[in-house]
């Protein structure tokens, strides 16, 4: 197609013509014959350049974490016999925006090497992306779609824990260490009648309640996951990079239990409700943290609920860690039961009004979690993450 300054010399070779013809001046003729072969030449180059391209991509050499300048490599080979004279490389990177970089010529390939600045975590894919060829004046412009690359994913910056604030303080409500169960544990199988003589605990009441006779529930022996990290993705309570440092603290905890060869569970509280079981510190491990790059504050549901499952895997792990930003009296209430049952819970709360300059006020709540024998981090706006998750100066920090 020509471009705005092919459409003006295109008109200003007719009009010279017109002129020429309309006044009998022979002089002119040249002129807007030139100005018209022009255009027709930059026509027929680009329409003999206009083939597809094989194409290669990368970003570097090493993963990329949040922070951090992301080079993004692209690689173009013509098919075709004709070269154009100008290439330019248009897509658009996610929520980054479109792109444009023109690219160099090297022989038969075209090439170029531009920077992603400051990237912050999350999935980037790839749209719109295309090959706009020009000829040496500017005049005639062809577009080629290129295929998409795959998405660009930008890992949370975690930080390497040596112990974990739950150690020093995991202990139950009369002051006792809590002791690590058993990895195995019971799930429903089934249900069937009642037979005499059977424990009442065993009976499935839904099922009593449908069929009119008691009903009791058949169970298997199971293996459990030892930990089970619940990462809370409320829309609601997200201010400034507040659900990035929660994403930073699930992460770094998980990194650390995944070192120490223990079994566990990633649940993401999101719209989705997304699960990692993390038994492998290689692809399972990989798999936990492409999910913690992706994710987003999308979730609705309140995380009391995920543990008022009795099958879901937040209910029924050995322990449980908890990263939220919002403190609703249901899940006070929900960690307080199991930390008096004697069932390992510990909490890491990010003080979203920090995140908006408002100075913490001392938390009800997480005195009384406290009082129960929960472990409690607190992570407000500047805090050094690290030393928040291995207990230093955690108990200043639930009175702010």
């Amino acid at each position: 197609m020509l471009t705005g300054r092919g459409r003006s010399i295109l008109a200003l070779g007719l009009g010279v013509y017109v002129a020429a013809w309309a006044f009998g001046s022979k002089p002119l003729y040249p002129v807007a014959t030139g100005l018209l072969l022009t255009v027709a030449v930059a026509w027929v180059w680009v329409r003999l350049a206009d083939r597809p391209f094989r194409v290669r991509r990368g970003w570097g050499d090493r993963e990329h974490v949040e922070g951090d300048d992301v080079p993004v490599i692209a690689e173009l080979e013509a098919s075709g016999n004709v070269m154009p004279a100008a290439v330019t490389l248009v897509e658009r990177v996610g929520r980054l925006g479109e792109q444009r970089h023109g690219l160099r010529r090297n022989g038969r390939r075209l090439s170029v090497r531009y920077t992603l600045n400051r990237v912050p975590r999350g999935r980037y894919a790839f749209a719109d992306v295309r090959a706009e060829l020009g000829d040496p004046f500017g005049l005639e412009r062809a577009v080629v779609p290129l295929p998409a690359p795959g998405a660009l994913l930008v890992y949370p910056r975690l930080v390497q824990l040596g112990r974990l604030f739950s150690e020093s303080g995991a202990r139950s409500h009369d002051g006792r260490r809590l002791l690590l169960r058993r990895h195995t544990g019971f799930e429903l199988h089934g249900v069937r009648e009642y037979e005499q003589g059977e424990s009442l605990r065993r009976v499935h009441w839904p099922s009593t309640a449908r069929r009119g006779q008691l009903m009791v529930k058949e169970l298997e022996d199971a293996p459990r996951d030892e930990i089970a990290l619940l990462l809370d993705a409320d829309a609601s309570s997200v201010l400034g990079e507040s659900f990035d440092v929660q994403v930073r603290a699930a992460g770094s905890i998980l990194d650390a239990y995944v070192r120490r060869g223990r079994r566990a569970v990633l649940v993401v509280n999101s719209e989705r409700r997304e699960v990692q079981h993390v038994h492998s510190p290689a692809s399972d491990w990989r798999r936990a943290l492409e999910l913690l790059a992706a994710v987003e504050p999308t979730g609705t549901t309140p995380a009391s609920r995920l543990l008022a499952e009795e099958d879901g895997p937040v209910a029924r792990a050995l322990d449980l860690a908890i990263v939220t930003a919002r403190l609703e009296p249901a899940l006070v209430d929900r960690l307080v039961q199991r930390a008096l049952s004697r069932r390992n819970v510990s909490l890491i709360y990010v003080d979203p009004a920090s995140f908006r300059g408002v100075v913490g006020k001392p938390e009800p709540a997480l005195l009384r979690l406290r009082a129960a024998g929960v472990p409690v981090a607190v992570i407000r706006a500047g805090d050094d993450l690290a030393a928040r998750l291995e207990g230093e100066a955690a108990v200043g920090a639930l009175h702010g």
